[in-house]
């Protein structure tokens, strides 16, 4: 089957795994794959494809006429069977691209939690399915009224469960990004954005005694002026000698591995994908009480959820885990294996793909 990709994305976040995950997977079942991007996207060197099959364009917003018309020229000139596109504003482009391909699906995936426009309702109405990562994102979209409802489908994310074997030595993994290698380490991954409040982390870490701290993610900001404020608080809180910022890290999973506790203190997750790889590590975890991590966590059970916002209990979950993490890590692992792994994820992709 020949399946175009579109993502406009201009950072590497959960969305953005998702994507290359998923292409990698259909290349591998023997799937013609393609992908559009913007320029200096992060995808084309996380994805198995030729630099032939990775189309280069603007993507500016919704309204790119020309993008539009060059990505309909490419379906109908490589034969394209399926449209699938990621961001919002990518959503009217590939509805453009399929409208004079009638042999085309056209599908879409919703990955966050905020509400779209009314430009929407016209653009999805030929989508032969938008995909929700999770049951919130599916009421989202029920209380927007833009989509009838057999054109929603709830695939939750899944995890390539297998990149997390953590077969590696650990003190050695962690000298080489500068921490002890015998320390108590707590964690966050994730971009360095306001809504993921990385300053509540901050704050409770420094309620935590002995332990070391990282912080793994990019200000997508090209001022810095998420980070800044994030390192001035570290130094106010006293914890410069035991909190890092590691910036992008290639082997994320390596440090999920290596962390003695995951910390996810976000405000919205649509389904907190960072979190199931965090358990498909076997790491336990601390997340705030969004929609998606209660989906994703069995409180107390494969993780402890907290209020957002509420500094004091997430320094006690952490603490509570590095003292007696029980058997939270191992069941944690058990349930990622279970209910999110990549393999599942796919066969329902695929399963929508091929459907008449």
């Amino acid at each position: 089957m020949k399946i175009l990709q579109i993502s406009s994305a201009s950072s590497f976040g959960g969305g953005e795994r998702y994507v290359t995950d998923l292409t990698n997977s259909l290349v591998a079942r023997g799937h013609d794959l393609y992908l559009a991007v913007r320029p200096q996207s992060p995808l084309p060197r996380h994805v198995q494809l030729p630099p032939e099959k990775i189309l280069t364009l603007p993507l500016r917003n919704a309204l790119d006429v020309p993008s539009a018309r060059e990505l309909d020229r490419y379906v109908r000139r490589r034969r394209i069977e399926v449209v699938h596109a990621h961001m919002a504003r990518d959503y009217s482009l590939a509805a453009y691209a399929t409208r004079r391909n009638r042999e085309t699906k056209f599908v879409a995936t919703r990955h966050v939690l905020f509400q779209l426009n009314r430009l929407h309702r016209h653009t999805l109405a030929r989508a032969t399915k938008v995909i929700a990562v999770s049951n919130a994102v599916a009421r989202e979209l029920r209380a927007q009224r833009i989509l009838n409802e057999r054109q929603i489908a709830v695939i939750p994310n899944g995890v390539d469960v297998d990149r997390f074997k953590c077969d590696f030595d650990r003190e050695e993994f962690l000298r080489r990004i500068g921490l002890p290698p015998d320390c108590l380490l707590v964690g966050s991954i994730g971009e360095l954005r306001t809504l993921k409040r990385h300053d509540d982390f901050i704050r409770a870490a420094a309620l935590v005694p002995r332990a070391q701290f990282v912080l793994a993610g990019v200000d997508p900001t090209t001022s810095g002026e998420v980070r800044k404020p994030l390192e001035k608080l570290v130094d106010e809180v006293g914890l410069k000698d035991r909190f890092h910022f590691l910036g992008w890290l290639d082997q994320a999973e390596k440090l999920l591995c290596a962390m003695d506790v995951f910390v996810s203190a976000s405000e919205t997750e649509s389904f907190g994908l960072v979190i199931a790889e965090a358990m498909a590590a076997g790491t336990a975890v601390v997340a705030t009480e969004t929609e998606g991590a209660k989906e994703v966590i069995e409180d107390q059970k494969t993780g402890i959820l907290v209020p957002i916002g509420d500094v004091d209990r997430i320094a006690n979950a952490i603490i509570t885990l590095l003292e007696d993490p029980g058997e939270i890590g191992v069941r944690a692992k058990e349930a990622a294996n279970a209910k999110f792994s990549l393999r599942r994820m796919v066969d329902e992709i695929e399963n929508i793909y091929a459907a008449d």
